[in-house]
């Protein structure tokens, strides 16, 4: 069974009426649902979508070479909060540069936090990192001069015995 007719037995057992078309990319899978039932599908904040999500994965993981992505988005979700995390990274990565502060971000899920992480990844003077445990796990997003000096690597002559 392809992932795709994993969903259209999903939406079956469900009772929803759903349009499941699969687009293959160099990134992966992304298994686009329309329906006018999307909020049966998405849940509150996304979370019965990332649980359809995680089932799919689940039960195509043997199937999925090495670094293949598979998703299932519902009406363009997923796409449309990919965008929004990422305007919302530039800009808090913006501030932390002009006001030269840390800024916490809400906690996110793991797939949320990744977005942010590479989002900001090529920026020299910005870094990020995860702070928290389970669902407090949050990004802090840093300005770091580019001009300061870096701490000295130790030397083995540095050591001592």
């Amino acid at each position: 069974m392809t992932p795709l007719q994993t969903v259209q037995k999903l939406l079956s057992f469900m009772g929803i009426t759903a349009e499941a078309v699969e687009a293959k990319d160099a990134q992966g899978t992304v298994i686009r649902i329309t329906t006018a039932e999307s909020g049966l599908l998405i849940g509150n904040h996304g979370d019965t979508l990332s649980a359809i999500n995680q089932l799919v994965k689940k039960i195509h993981e043997k199937e999925l070479v090495d670094g293949a992505h598979l998703s299932v988005d519902v009406n363009g979700y997923l796409a449309r909060r990919v965008e929004a995390l990422e305007a919302e990274a530039k800009l808090l990565a913006e501030r932390a540069r002009t006001f030269r502060y840390d800024i916490e971000m809400s906690p996110m899920s793991s797939y949320e936090r990744m977005v942010i992480h590479a989002t900001l990844k090529d920026m020299p003077d910005i870094e990020t990192m995860s702070v928290g445990e389970g669902k407090l796990r949050h990004i802090v997003v840093r300005y770091k001069d580019p001009n300061a000096p870096s701490a000295p690597v130790p030397t083995a002559e540095d050591s001592v015995l």
